[in-house]
């Protein structure tokens, strides 16, 4: 299998590319739908070994400019396992599959009772429980921030980020004044995976898988795309109504288990919760609302500012470029999203993170990268969370 990266110049490059999507089994990586695809974007899409030769001469026909991002993706799968950390148990710089992550929101929590506790707030689908773990020192009528990782499947960089945000804060607390505030002064709830049954699926089946696993009525196709499957102009935009597509948006908002126990909990706690952050990967960026319309949030100013001056604090430690803005206009619009739907829950400081890296490796980062993403997306995460809690409402 091979992933492509074309740049169409205009319309009718465009135009190839959906005719391409059409006839031939395509799995966009960036944007992640055909229909998303505008003249001088950066388009990435992987398609089956088979066809790989017919589709690069199809490309060089056309006349577009393309290149080859990742010549055998099954080496790159298998190359993603570089790390040096010989363990057969949990490490936050290897990816931990889902037993050894649930077996960890255990142990964090047993080892940290005063700092943490671990909570069920849903199940999935195929039955497996969702943990939280609430974060911080307990004091009366405290405000919180809440922080998913793991929306889609295949992007396992950010799960990895949840479980290192979490051992950070457990092994930096009374040591760095910074978090140690943060955690006397804030709660943190920390979901390290949100769609469980499609993580457990892309190591046992499909490392590409993205959706849920939930049966679709009337079709072989299995799952929605959880990140469309909110009430925020649901289905308006960037979502797919056709099951077998990856932007499925759900037979209905909240369709899916994982995203009605996720907005349960949001709701059940809006009063506490001031921030709401969510992160997925790749392409290093910082958004915020909207993405389900090109209107601006009323407090865009200061996400704008917030989000530029985190980006800062991201690259100050490797010089990792990050772009920030609206999620519309910023990538493209997607309706639908969880970052949108808090936003509109009255959570005004919301934010999605796309992570590294840019393409090189996609969804497929190799595990020696985990430490370096983690410890400079820390420092974004601490910076929104001492704004928030210096702003507090």
């Amino acid at each position: 299998q091979k992933v492509f990266r074309v740049i169409p110049q205009n319309d009718e490059q465009v135009a190839i590319i959906n005719t391409l999507a059409s006839n031939t089994e395509v799995d966009f990586w960036q944007p992640d739908s055909v229909t998303l695809v505008r003249p001088k974007m950066e388009v990435d899409f992987r398609v089956e070994a088979d066809i790989s030769s017919e589709v690069e001469d199809l490309l060089k026909e056309s006349g577009m400019e393309y290149r080859v991002l990742i010549d055998n993706l099954q080496a790159a799968v298998d190359a993603q396992f570089d790390s040096k950390a010989r363990t057969t148990g949990h490490s936050y710089e290897k990816y931990n599959n889902w037993e050894t992550i649930a077996a960890w929101t255990a142990d964090i929590a047993a080892q940290n009772p005063d700092l943490v506790t671990r909570s069920v707030i849903g199940e999935t689908y195929e039955g497996r429980p969702m943990y939280v773990l609430k974060m911080g020192k307990s004091g009366p009528n405290k405000k919180a921030i809440f922080m998913d990782c793991g929306f889609h499947a295949r992007e396992w960089i950010s799960p990895a980020f949840c479980q290192w945000f979490v051992k950070e804060a457990v092994e930096t607390y009374g040591k760095d004044t910074v978090m140690t505030t943060l955690l006397d002064s804030l709660d943190f709830y920390v979901l390290p995976v949100v769609n469980i049954d499609g993580y457990v699926y892309t190591w046992t089946n499909d490392r590409m898988w993205r959706k849920t696993r939930s049966k679709n009525a009337g079709s072989f196709c299995i799952g929605t795309d959880p990140n469309r499957n909110f009430n925020a102009g649901w289905c308006s935009l960037g979502a797919s109504r056709r099951p077998c597509d990856s932007t499925y948006c759900g037979s209905a908002p909240e369709s899916e288990k994982e995203t009605k126990a996720l907005a349960d909990f949001i709701r059940d706690h809006l009063s506490t919760i001031k921030a709401y952050l969510t992160i997925h990967s790749y392409s290093q960026l910082l958004l915020f609302p909207y993405s389900y319309t090109y209107d601006l949030p009323s407090n865009y100013e200061e996400l704008n500012t917030i989000a530029r001056d985190a980006s800062k604090q991201l690259a100050s430690l490797y010089n990792t470029k990050y772009t920030y803005g609206p999620g519309a206009t910023t990538i493209y619009p997607a309706a639908g999203g969880s970052d949108d739907w808090a936003y509109d829950q009255g959570i005004k400081y919301s934010f999605t993170f796309e992570l590294r890296d840019t393409g090189k490796y996609g969804f497929v980062l190799p595990e020696s990268q985990i430490k370096p993403t983690c410890e400079e997306t820390l420092l974004a995460v601490k910076y929104i969370a001492n704004y928030v809690l210096e702003h507090l409402y």
